[in-house]
C-alpha cells in the first residue's frame, strides 16, 4: 500500500491506496476515482498491514481506497462495512474526525 501523509493547519489528512489500484481510473454510474491524475495525493512511502495500523490512530481525515486500505479500518473498527463505498467492487472511504 502507498501512505502519504499531507499536513496542513488543521491536522493530518492520511491518504492511503492499495499499490495495484494506482494509475487506474474507477468509473461506474455517477462515481468518478481518478488515480492516475490524482496520484501525488496517494503515492508517499509504501507500507504495510501494520503501518496503516498505525497511522490511523492519529488524523484528520482519511481517503483510503482499496481492499487492502478499508480492510484496515474495518478490523480496526473504526468503520462500518455498510459506510463503505464502491466503484466496480473496488471499497473506498472518507473519515473524518470532528
Amino acid at each position: 500500500m502507498y501512505l502519504k501523509i499531507h499536513e496542513n493547519a488543521n491536522g493530518k489528512v492520511i491518504a492511503i491506496c492499495d499499490r495495484e489500484l494506482i494509475g487506474k481510473v474507477l468509473e461506474e454510474g455517477d462515481k468518478y476515482l481518478d488515480l492516475e491524475t490524482h496520484k501525488r495525493f496517494y503515492v508517499g512511502e509504501q507500507t504495510d498491514e501494520n503501518g496503516v495500523r498505525k497511522i490511523l490512530g492519529d488524523f484528520q481525515s482519511a481517503n483510503l481506497v482499496g481492499t487492502k486500505a478499508v480492510g484496515v479500518a474495518l478490523e480496526l473498527g473504526m468503520i462500518n462495512e455498510e459506510d463503505v463505498m464502491y466503484i466496480k467492487e473496488t471499497p473506498y472511504i472518507q473519515i473524518y474526525k470532528i
